[in-house]
This record gives structure tokens, sequence and C-alpha cells, in this order.
């Protein structure tokens, strides 16, 4: 984005931008080092005292960091800087688009929907509808396993849903933005340049206040369709300064390096509010970059000397096995303070092979940081301990399935006959926020009980818009949020063991799916994340559990050698029979921030099978 008024250092820096964004490409390599060269990462030192509390907006945030000189870098597939917004940049580019906003006739509060690449535009963007009263709809950027068809799909629910008046895309994703938006009637669509083709308004500005509502985030939709979290600039702001001061303890001196997409909440909230209201400079790779070289995560930390990151369990593995199978790279990890996880179940084991992997980097175990949150609860409800590592609980498995009761099992001595299951300990709720664990008649649990986890605090939505009965089935009248995760407490923290929708009951005994394809990968025709597992109604009504197994042998016996080796491990360990189904790589489903969904899973499956009362004739031979 060039602008003309600008001082002659200032010009000439943006001119650079400009040049090294379009041009480089096609230029010889010795003038495109020498750009790279000229255009510097916005510093890790803000030059102002560091204020992480007290900001009752996001525009507010924005007006103290822009006093600074730290700000957001982005970098592309080869790791090198492509482009720089520096926070004070950002605040004058996004007050002047807001007013431009302004001039498209809009009523206050309107929303906006703006396709969240990895790019500094839909950062300028989200920040002008916060200084023009209007309230930005991040969108999944992300063509899906299922194609253009699917993301088109997904576009135009979101669109309908948030009955957007505006939208905007990057190029890349203009066509499946205007092929969603067909028939709508949203007048206003394009590109950044479209709506900077606007002229501006006379309107002075005036910026969202607390009791209004800051953003609209959908859910990744990993159990139903996508809801829109109605988040108010009160409940967000008061989650950034409990992230900051409390759970990561922000301080001088960090610096946070991302590759988490900008429509999830973990992302949005995470990666580029939080490092805002902290003023603290951020690193940013695309997400798509990330999964094709996950090696460029961990060297953008050593470059930078980045001192807080977080990933899923699954970026983690991502990036151990390729660098164990490419063979390990000379990085200087240790700087990084803060490893953190979550948005999904967290493995203990798969962590402790990244920091197998990147020890001699000197990575250190202890920078694992475990959490737990929703977008529902703007993003975190519950941190570890900062300098402690992944801390596991080790219970009787067989006690949870039969009666809820986590039981703890002394780990230097197995009684026999016990199961043991291990969970990690995602810490205490925040501040201002409470945690209780109830039964499926609403009472409260005692520790080590498990049972549904609901939390109350400052941080939650206000509702799912336009949503009133979804909203009733999740919050209570005085204030409850009911997660829909199960989970216990241990000596005040909170352990995650499942999604309540995904739990598999056979027998009267509680199975979670996670613990089935965890098995299942144990296998060595299996990967990491190539695994679903859920049920069905069987013949009788029963429940028969399933795995589906994204499996690359094409040799049919060793095929059908994989499936009974894998059905006789889970029915030792489980005392179940499955059904197993073989689909080939990439056909599982995920969410938008990643996460399996079993339960399109589930109904991709049924579909398959061409599902109807009873199971086919087929498969009832397998279960047999």
């Amino acid at each position: 984005m060039v602008e003309l008024n600008l001082t002659p250092g200032r010009l000439f820096k943006t001119n650079l931008q400009v040049f090294h964004n379009f041009i480089h490409p096609y230029i010889h390599p010795y003038f495109r080092k020498l750009v790279e060269e000229m255009i510097q990462e916005t510093p890790t030192d803000s030059n102002i005292p560091l204020k992480t509390e007290g900001f009752t907006t996001l525009a507010e945030a924005l007006d103290y960091a822009a006093t600074g000189a730290s700000g957001l870098n982005f970098y592309d597939r080869k790791g090198a800087l492509r482009s720089v917004l520096p926070y004070s940049d950002l605040r004058r580019q996004a007050r002047k688009l807001a007013r431009r906003l302004l001039g498209l006739g809009i009523e206050r509060g309107s929303r906006i929907a703006l396709v969240a690449d990895t790019d500094p535009d839909f950062v300028r963007y989200f920040f002008a509808c916060q200084y023009a009263g209007l309230v930005a709809v991040p969108l999944p950027a992300a063509v899906h396993l299922g194609g253009r068809s699917a993301l088109i799909d997904k576009l135009r629910g979101l669109l309908e849903a948030s009955g957007a008046k505006a939208a905007m895309a990057p190029r890349e994703f203009l066509p499946f933005l205007q092929e969603a938006a067909a028939g709508l009637g949203i007048s206003h669509l394009g590109p950044a340049e479209y709506f900077e083709q606007i002229s501006p308004s006379n309107i002075p500005l005036r910026s969202l206040e607390a009791e209004e509502t800051a953003y609209l985030q959908y859910t990744s939709g990993s159990t139903r369709f996508p809801r829109g979290v109605v988040v108010k600039q009160k409940a967000v702001m008061s989650n950034l300064a409990g992230i900051t001061s409390h759970g990561l303890q922000v301080r001088a001196g960090d610096r946070a390096v991302s590759w988490l997409p900008f429509y999830h909440d973990m992302g949005l909230v995470g990666f580029l509010l939080a490092p805002l209201a902290s003023q603290i400079s951020v690193d940013y790779l695309a997400t798509r970059d990330f999964a094709m070289r996950p090696r460029l995560w961990p060297a953008l930390i050593s470059r930078n000397h980045g001192t807080i990151s977080y990933s899923p369990t699954f970026g983690y593995s991502l990036c151990a096995r390729r660098l164990a199978e490419n063979g390990p790279a000379e990085f200087d990890l240790s700087s990084w303070r803060i490893a953190g996880v979550g948005a999904e179940p967290i493995r203990a084991d798969v962590l402790d092979e990244f920091a197998s992997v990147m020890a001699p980097g000197g990575f250190k175990k202890e920078a694992f940081l475990a959490s737990y949150g929703m977008a529902e609860c703007s993003l975190a409800v519950s941190f570890a301990p900062l300098d402690k590592g992944i801390e596991t609980d080790l219970i009787d498995g067989r006690r949870l399935a039969e009666g809820n009761d986590a039981v703890a099992v002394n780990s230097s001595s197995f009684p026999d006959g016990v199961k043991i299951t291990s969970f990690v300990l995602c810490g205490r709720p925040l501040p201002g926020h409470e945690v209780t664990v109830r039964d499926s008649q609403g009472n409260d649990l005692p520790e080590r009980k498990c049972g549904t986890i609901f939390v109350r605090g400052s941080s939650l939505m206000s509702e799912y818009l336009n949503n009133p009965e979804a909203t009733r089935e999740v919050l209570e009248a005085d204030g409850w949020l009911n997660t829909g995760d199960l989970g216990y407490r241990v000596n005040g923290q909170l352990v995650i063991t499942g999604r309540e929708k995904d739990l598999i009951i056979i027998n009267g005994r509680n199975i979670w799916p996670q613990d089935i394809e965890y098995l299942a990968e144990q296998m060595p025709e299996v990967r990491p994340r190539d695994t679903a597992a859920f049920s069905i109604a069987g013949p009788q009504g029963e429940e028969v559990a399933v795995i589906v197994v994204q499996c690359r042998q094409t040799d049919v016996d060793m095929r059908d050698e994989f499936v009974k080796g894998l059905q006789r491990a889970v029915r030792e360990e489980f005392g179940i029979d499955c059904l197993i189904e073989l689909v080939p790589p990439h056909t599982l489903p995920h969410t938008s921030s990643g996460k399996l969904s079993r339960s399109t899973a589930r109904r991709e499956f049924l579909e398959r099978q061409q599902w109807t009362e009873e199971l086919p004739e087929k498969l009832v031979e397998n279960f047999r």
C-alpha cells in the first residue's frame, strides 16, 4: 500500500518494500539480496514502557503500541522478509482506511468479512474496522482437502450467517470469495485496492467502545457447523491482559514467532492481538508455507532470537518428523522460553520427540507450556506454570472408563492388570475466571472425578450471532459456559480428556477416540494424524466403533494383514471389536484450525458406505 504524503526517509523505505514485494522475484539474485538487506525487521525493543493491562479497547491498545518501534514482520516461503508493518504505520494506515470504509455509507456495527490470509492487508483492514466502528469477520484462507468447492461452500455459509455488508480478499482468494458471495447482495466486494478507491468520509472516527462487539469469531466446527462467537471489546481485552500478564508473563525483550492462521482464535488473539497489546514484535510465516517447509519455523526463531511461539501438537510432530527425515539443522533455539501447546489434545510423547530432535540447537523441554482455551472465551482459559515443561497425570484407564474416576497410579510400580492412561495438566484458570466439572445431572464434581467442564469469567462471549437457541444450549443465565469438553481437576489444575460429543460408549464403558487413534498410530504402517475413530449405530442399535485409516499400502494381502492386526490390537487393548476402513491419503477431514473433525469423518464414512438402518453386509462380515 503506497502513500505519497511521506517524509523522504519513509518514502524511500515504503518504495523499497513495494519494490521488494512486486518486482524482486524477477531481478538478479545479487540485487535482490541488496534490497532484502535494506528492509529491516522491526526491532525487538519497542523503546516504550511495557504495558499489558489497562486497555479498554483494541484501538486503544494499538494507539499505545504505535508510539513505539515494534511491529509485524512477514516472511515468504523461502524464509526471506517480504513485508514490514510497524505498529505506528499500522495505526496510521488503519485510520486512513477507516475513513474509506465509512465512505461505504453502512451503519455502525455492520459486519465486514475479511479473508484472513497471513498478510498485512488483513491486519490493516481488521484495525480499520476497529477505528470505524465496524465489526471484522475473519474468514478462512485455505483451500481444504475437499478442494475448491469445499472452500466456496464454507465461505458462502459464513457470509450468509454473518450478514456481512462488505467483503475483502487477497487477489489469490478473490475468485473463491466472489463465487461464494454470488446472489447474496453484498454490494462492496473486492481486493484491498478496491476499497482504497472509495472516497473517504468526513465523519469523525469513533472507535468501537468497551461494550461493543470487537469482532466475530467463527468456531472451527470440529463437532458442529461453525457458530459466530460475538466477542465484546471488554471480553477480549480481559483475556489479553490475562494471557500477557499471567499466562505468558510477557517481559521486555520478548519476540513472538507464529505460523498460525489469523482466522483461528489462537492465531488471531494469541499471535496478533496479544503481541500488539504488549507492544512486542512478531515474525510471521504463512500457514501453508510452514506445512510445506516446517524447518522454516525453528529457523526463524533462531534467526531473530524469538522467545514465544505456539503450536497444536501436530505442528511439533510435523516439524520433528521432517527434521529427523532430512537431517538436523544448525539452529540456535536457546532464546525460545515459551513453546506453547494447545488447540487439540496434547500428546506428551510427541513433545518429547520434538525436544529430543531440537536439543542440539539449545531447545529446553522446560519451555513447553500447556494451555486450554476456546473461541467462546476469546481464547485462553488456563495456563500451566511457566518453566516446568509438560507435566502428566498417570491414571488407571479402566477406572476412568467404567466410573469416570481419575485414580492416580504410582509411576514407579504399575499394579498388574492396570491400564495406564496419561493426560497432560493444563494449569489453573486465569484471574477473573472460574472452572468447575459437572456430571450429567449438573452436579459439581470433586477433584479426580471426570465430567463436563464449565467456565465462567470476564472473557466469555455474549452470544452466538443470531442464534439464541444455540446460545441457550451452552450459556447459562448465571454466566456458566458449557464447553462441551470432558476433564477433571487435580491439585487445582485442569486436565482435558476429550470432547463430550466424540466420546465412544460401548457396553457402558467410556472410550476416548484419541486413545484408539493413538493405538493405531503405533503400527508401523500408520503416520500421526492418519486415523479417525468414532462410533456408529449397529444393526441392533448398539454402538459400534469405527476406525478410518489413511493407508498408503496398495498390496491387497498386506492391507488385509494390517486390518486384522489393528483389529486384534484394539480387541486386546480395549476389549471391543471394531470396523476398519482404509482410505487414500488426504481423505480425513480437518477443521479450519487443523483439528481432526471426527463428526465429519463419521458422516463421510456413512456416505461412502451408503448407510441406511443397517450395516452393509460386507462390513458385517468384517465385523464378525
